[in-house]
């Protein structure tokens, strides 16, 4: 698919097997997805733009480079969207935060949007918006509808999963935010949740039914 990088890294495949497994822990599963979160956030921050500023280091001074430009915003998608997020805010310490409170409603399979606070000049930075799922892909095509009506226009998508139903929904409304995953199962149940998958990913991060 255009526009979607699957990250095959062996560490993330090998990690990403333990915690399909159902019997893998609440705090195994918490742990790994940090940890997942690591590996692909070097992966959607690949490319980012570099300049030269002057340091001095303890033998002499230098130019050395340093990310440019405002810094990162990274939008997590609650719940779930946390897991990723704690691992990426482990890289990029500095980076800011947007929080975007949708669910899913489990009639209609639709989102409903209960909480939205992110940072100013949102025109001006990088966005990696972040869910563990790319199912129905509604409620992440939501979160970047909010995103841009804000003025973003620089945004990413990160997620763990993605269903190919999803991927062709969330391309076709969005076809200028690169997806990054580490996986694409083969489809979605009538439920609207990724088979093989791996469950629900905020009930398996907080124990919840």
């Amino acid at each position: 698919m255009q526009n979607v990088t699957v990250v095959s890294h062996p560490l993330i495949q090998h990690k990403l097997t333990i915690m399909r497994d159902k019997q893998t822990s609440i705090a195994g599963f918490r742990v790994l997805l940090r940890e997942i979160a690591h590996l692909l956030c070097y992966e959607v921050t690949r490319d980012l733009e570099l300049e030269l500023i002057p340091i001095e280091t303890p033998m002499g001074p230098m130019d050395a480079p340093t990310i440019k430009g405002k810094k990162l915003v990274f939008a997590s998608i609650l719940r779930a969207g946390n897991g990723l997020l704690d691992g990426m805010l482990d890289l990029v310490p500095a980076a800011r935060v947007a929080h975007i409170g949708i669910y899913r409603d489990h009639e209609t399979l639709q989102p409903v949007e209960y909480y939205f606070k992110a940072p100013s000049e949102l025109e001006n930075r990088l966005i990696i918006v972040v869910d563990p799922m790319l199912a129905t892909a509604n409620s992440a095509i939501a979160a970047i509808d909010r995103l841009k009506r804000r003025g973003a226009n620089n945004l990413r998508f990160l997620c763990l999963l993605a269903a190919p139903e999803g991927l062709e929904k969330f391309t076709r409304t969005h076809p200028d935010v690169p997806v990054f995953t580490a996986a694409i199962d083969s489809h979605l149940n009538e439920k609207g949740y990724i088979v093989p998958g791996l469950g629900d990913a905020g009930d398996r991060m907080y124990g919840t039914k």
